[in-house]
């Protein structure tokens, strides 16, 4: 964990980061995205226990996105590093509690990586930094500095091939058989989108890539070759399924980090244009305090066991994964699943007896109606929002009731709520959601 190495490879990983962070916040923001997402939505969906952060408003949010974009801006410069860091990360992840609705792996990466990256010297080199302050310089660092990055990244990888080693996907070929035909539009692939081994040959593959890359990027001898299958396979999922959004490309500049030292100085000096120094032998390492090392380490312990339990606690619960979704979120399951839901909720008066039918787009944006549809926990906590709606309309002890038929996979829609449970009645827990009916094949 001590030896120390070249600080090139996290010098670019920050290059790199920060330069991707800022194009996607551009890209947002020139999209209407933060009107959309974070200023138009009545009802935001909140994540269990930050129920207390909302959106700051249309003038607020496009101040924090502008922010988010200096931070990311001054990140890739290497410029006020570990303030410009924490303001990121802190920024981010603000947005990204804001509403369920918006949940992505990557956003999910992002928030973390950038949390990491707080306790990382990667302004140490190439960077506004040090051409202020040349003291600051060093041209190594502790070798776990380098692999903290590398490890999180190999966990996503892992995790990812692990959730796909499941009947649907290996078996069935679903859903890749459901979402390739409509790529039949492609030139030259495009005929075979319809073909059934085309699907197996995805699947199949795409469990093999995320199971096995971490291992060939690590290994030098078969890092080059590996790189070379990262490129393919992210250009190939960005170009077939360009819903996933960024993800692709920040895997692609991420996966650059398992390289070596050497090959960062080169790129640095290519960029640089020779005017920075690649010679690292008897260069300056960059150290932590003796006294920060045990606490530094018992928290990078702690942490790394919570990204390898969060991936595994669906195990805790009974049902089908897919269709209770306990435990679905925060474990790199990316594009498992086809799923579609329809629901109606109904207000009953307790007692009049009269029953209302909610127009849920008087509440909810499409998005949010689409994925609210087919998830418990946002299901519940619409729920409640409906029974206190309605109160204030002057609803006296209203029950809430939902009709919600959901489609898996390509196989029929059914009833996925029990239509007799009172959800007003129901509180959210992390205990199993009873009011869900179970799976059948």
């Amino acid at each position: 964990m001590q030896k120390p190495v070249s600080i090139a490879p996290l010098v670019t990983f920050r290059v790199t980061f920060g330069a991707m962070m800022l194009f996607s916040i551009i890209r947002f923001w020139l999209n209407g995205w933060i009107t959309d997402l974070y200023v138009k939505p009545k009802l935001y969906f909140p994540y269990p226990g930050f129920e207390w952060i909302h959106p700051a408003g249309s003038t607020g949010m496009h101040l924090v996105f502008l922010l988010m974009g200096i931070s990311a801006l001054s990140v890739m410069l290497g410029c006020c590093y570990r303030l410009s860091i924490t303001a990121f990360s802190l920024l981010f992840t603000y947005v990204e509690l804001i509403d369920i609705t918006n949940y992505l792996n990557h956003y999910y990466f992002i928030s973390i990586v950038s949390f990491l990256m707080i306790w990382l010297p990667a302004n140490r080199g190439f960077s506004i930094d040090t051409f202020i302050r040349p003291a600051l310089k060093r041209t190594q660092v502790p070798l776990w500095t380098i692999g903290i990055i590398r490890l999180q990244l190999g966990m996503v990888y892992f995790f990812a091939g692990l959730a796909k080693l499941n009947a649907d996907w290996l078996w069935d070929a679903v859903p890749m058989k459901i979402w390739l035909p409509a790529k039949s539009h492609l030139p030259i692939v495009g005929p075979l989108m319809y073909k059934s081994w085309i699907a197996y040959v995805f699947s199949w593959f795409g469990a093999c890539y995320d199971l096995f890359i971490p291992f060939f990027l690590i290994n030098k001898r078969t890092r080059a070759v590996a790189y070379f299958f990262v490129l393919g396979f992210h250009i190939a999922t960005a170009v077939f399924f360009p819903g996933i959004g960024m993800f692709p490309y920040v895997m692609i500049v991420s996966s650059l980090i398992f390289f070596s030292g050497k090959f960062h100085e080169r790129l640095q000096y290519a960029l640089s244009f020779g005017n920075t120094s690649t010679n690292v032998a008897g260069g300056r390492v960059y150290t932590y305090h003796t006294r920060a090392k045990p606490l530094l380490y018992s928290w990078l312990f702690i942490y790394f066991l919570l990204q390898t339990l969060l991936p595994l606690r669906f195990l805790l619960y009974p049902g089908h994964l897919f269709w209770h979704e306990e435990g679905y979120r925060f474990s790199w399951r990316v594009m498992l699943m086809e799923k579609s839901g329809n629901s109606f909720f109904y207000i009953k008066e307790s007692v009049t007896g009269k029953t209302y039918e909610v127009n849920n787009s008087e509440f909810l944006t499409p998005l949010q109606e689409k994925m609210m549809s087919t998830q418990p926990d946002m299901i519940l906590y619409y729920a409640h929002f409906l029974a206190k709606e309605y109160m204030h309309r002057g609803i006296q002890q209203p029950s809430v009731f939902v009709e919600d038929y959901v489609a898996l996979n390509g196989q029929r829609s059914r009833l996925f709520i029990d239509t007799t449970a009172d959800l007003a009645k129901k509180s959210w827990s992390w205990k199993h959601y009873d009011w869900v009916m179970p799976y059948k094949n």
